[in-house]
Formats: structure tokens, C-alpha cells, sequence
């Protein structure tokens, strides 16, 4: 929409910009905030501080979004692991993605390091890991980027299973907690500026803490210490993000 003023100057909304009329013979118009562009002087038309930067409006549509490949790549894995165990009686989550000590020449026990935090033993067990990851990751995926988030799951991985194997041989572990708790301690350092955040000691409190207790005074199933673990991971992974920041390739023209 746009109105005609006395003094002959066309004052358009600032979600339209009218292709017949450049924005050079329209002094003082100020579009809509979420149009790039490069014309001098527009930052200061539409009134941006220098903090402020011009980004893409979204189009809304009713396409679906594969908005977080890592996250949701792991949940489909997940739920395919899943059903293939029910569909084999088991046996693909013994021997493929559940991790216990055995023989280094075997080469499934070197699967057995990444995979088993893909395995699960049932749906509950399923259900309990995948509703955190899949609130908590997507935010994280778009925070870390999808390459550093898949590193530091798979470097998570990688340590829970070597633990396992050395302080535990005699058991064996499977299912993605610890790669949720890693998640949920990168989330406590959202905003992490150079200090220590007071969200990252109320969670290790409350979260760690628990499990902490339940490795000492209760007997379960319930692999606590993979827990700990996978929220130390998450914590150093947060700080040598926040110490070594990605650099951003330049575009080319």
C-alpha cells in the first residue's frame, strides 16, 4: 500500500518496494528490515544500530523441513536399529550396537564403539532418550553447526564405549543417553560469554548430581556413569567451541 502526500512523495509500506521507482529517487523510504541489500545508506533509513544486521524473511509454507540433518538422521537410525532388533530376535543389538569388552581382532567390536549409542532395548527406553534429543538438539545443531555437533557425538560415543569396555567388562552398555546428557550440558552454556555460567552449575547440580548419587547408593540397569560422561563431553565441547570459534569462509563474488 502506498499513499500520495502534499508535497508529491511517495511514502510506501516498508514490506513493498515498488520495482518501477529505485530506491535512489526515494529519499527517506525505509523497506522492511528482512530485505538484503547492499544500497548505501539503508541501515541508516530504517534505523539499524550496528549491531543490527539485515536478514532473509522466511517464507512460511506447508513444505516439510529437514531442519536438523545430525538430529534427525540420528532418531531415523535410531528407530531402524530399533525395529531391526525386534525383526531378529535381538540380534543385530547384541552384536552390532551394544558395546562390551571382547576381542580387539573382532572387527564388529570396532562398530560396537559408535553404534552402540544408537541401540536400545525397548520402546520406552527408546521413547525417554529420543523426546530430549529431539527437543534439545535441533537448537544445538543450529548453534555448533551439523559437521562440529556430528564430531563431538561421535567423539562421545567413542569414549563412553572405551570406558565401558575398560571399567566395566563384565556388562554391557547401549542407547543414546549419553549422548542427550551432552547435549543438555551444551544447552546449560547457551550465552557463554568468558565466564562461568550459572545455568551449566545449576544443571550439573541437578542433573549430574543425581547421577552421581544413583552410582553410589542405587543398584539398577541404569548406565549412570556413561551419564556423567556424556555431560563432561558436552561441557568441554562447549568451552573449546567458545575458545577456538569457527572462521568463516569468505564468499565468493
Amino acid at each position: 500500500m502506498f499513499n500520495f502526500t502534499e508535497h508529491g512523495a511517495w511514502l510506501y509500506s516498508r514490506a513493498e518496494r515498488p520495482a518501477e521507482k529505485p530506491v535512489e529517487n526515494l529519499p527517506g523510504v525505509c523497506y522492511n528490515k528482512s530485505v538484503k541489500t547492499k544500497l548505501k545508506g539503508l541501515r541508516q533509513r530504517c534505523g539499524l544500530r550496528k549491531d543490527e544486521t539485515l536478514t532473509k524473511k522466511p517464507k512460511f509454507t506447508l513444505q516439510l523441513q529437514y531442519n536438523s540433518p545430525v538430529i534427525l538422521t540420528f532418531f531415523l537410525l535410531s528407530l531402524g536399529v530399533l525395529f531391526l532388533g525386534q525383526w531378529t530376535g535381538g540380534w543385530t543389538t547384541t552384536h552390532l550396537f551394544c558395546v562390551y569388552r571382547s576381542s580387539l581382532k573382532d572387527p564388529l567390536f570396532y562398530v560396537r564403539l559408535f553404534g552402540h549409542v544408537l541401540g536400545h532395548g525397548s520402546w520406552d527406553h527408546f521413547l525417554n532418550n529420543m523426546l530430549l534429543l529431539l527437543v534439545i538438539g535441533p537448537p544445538m545443531e543450529e548453534k555448533y553447526g551439523s559437521i562440529p555437533l556430528l564430531r563431538g557425538i561421535l567423539l562421545t560415543a567413542l569414549i563412553s564405549g572405551i570406558l565401558q569396555c575398560a571399567l566395566f567388562p563384565h556388562s554391557a552398555l547401549l542407547g543414546a543417553s549419553g549422548i542427550v546428557f551432552m547435549l543438555i550440558m551444551l544447552a546449560s552454556l547457551s550465552g557463554f560469554s568468558g565466564g562461568i555460567p550459572v545455568t551449566m552449575l545449576l544443571v550439573a547440580v541437578l542433573y549430574l548430581g543425581q547421577q552421581v548419587y544413583d552410582v553410589i547408593f542405587v543398584r539398577d540397569n541404569v548406565a549412570n556413569f556413561m551419564h556423567i560422561v556424556g555431560g563432561v563431553c558436552g561441557t568441554v565441547f562447549g568451552y573449546t567451541y567458545a575458545a577456538f570459534p569457527r572462521r568463516k569462509k569468505p564468499r565468493r563474488k
